[in-house]
């Protein structure tokens, strides 16, 4: 069975975001998200890596889809959906899967879908091949990626962070993506050190600063607590 694609649609024009979604339940492996009439609106669904797929319009009031898409550091897979064909070389500079042509039609749809498809199943297999998952010691963790082996202290690892096939080892003094899961590494990183705290992230309960509603503090940086995790992220602080 294929592996779902989570997607969603940004659009500041209603008509067309209904479209869109009509397209979308029509293809069995895409799960609709949401649709969202705005880029700033659907920055923390992107930034829980919560969506595989972007359908992002162009020209849009509060910010443009191509301002919005050299914004991000680790964007999911984008399919734009513009009127316009002026941007098209813009677009494809960006490696973007796909530009589509407002009016198109399902079957131009489903075969930039497919696009996406064949795109993440090319790069897992490339990614498997050259990237080992990382091997955990008892006082260390080494990854390879990059061409190099980067050795990580228990000590100085903040956070983990979940990018789909990918995950981010955010450390005090660097930070390395490699292919891990991190349902493997919450089985495995000693549990006296670390605490999954969100469907995303796992951090480290040294560096933890503060709680403060459904918010990790940590290091400066502030990390979501998923609902399911909250009892166990209190009993950690003794709260």
């Amino acid at each position: 069975m294929m592996t779902k694609i989570r997607c969603a649609i940004v659009d500041d024009e209603f008509l067309a975001r209904q479209y869109l979604c009509d397209y979308v339940s029509k293809v069995p492996f895409l799960e609709l998200v949401g649709d969202f009439n705005s880029p700033l609106a659907v920055m923390d669904v992107i930034k829980n890596s919560e969506i595989d797929l972007l359908f992002l319009d162009i020209e849009m009031p509060d910010i443009t889809g191509l301002d919005f898409l050299k914004a991000l550091d680790n964007p999911p897979k984008v399919i734009f959906t513009t009127a316009y064909k002026k941007y098209a070389v813009e677009g494809y500079e960006l490696n973007v899967v796909d530009y589509l042509l407002k009016p198109f039609s399902f079957d131009r749809f489903l075969k930039a879908v497919n696009r996406v498809t064949e795109t993440m199943q090319s790069n897992e297999k490339s990614v498997i091949e050259i990237q080992p998952s990382p091997k955990l010691y008892n006082e260390y963790l080494t990854i390879r990626a990059d061409r190099k082996h980067y050795k990580i202290n228990y000590e100085d690892l903040i956070y983990i962070e979940g990018q789909q096939a990918y995950v981010t080892f955010h450390a005090t003094t660097k930070k390395v993506t490699a292919l891990a899961s991190l349902k493997e590494l919450e089985e495995r990183l000693p549990t006296a050190q670390f605490i999954r705290v969100h469907k995303s992230y796992i951090i480290s309960i040294k560096h933890i600063d503060a709680l403060e509603g459904n918010i990790v503090e940590i290091c400066n940086f502030k990390i979501p607590v998923g609902k399911s995790y909250r009892k166990k992220v209190e009993k950690v602080l003794g709260i």
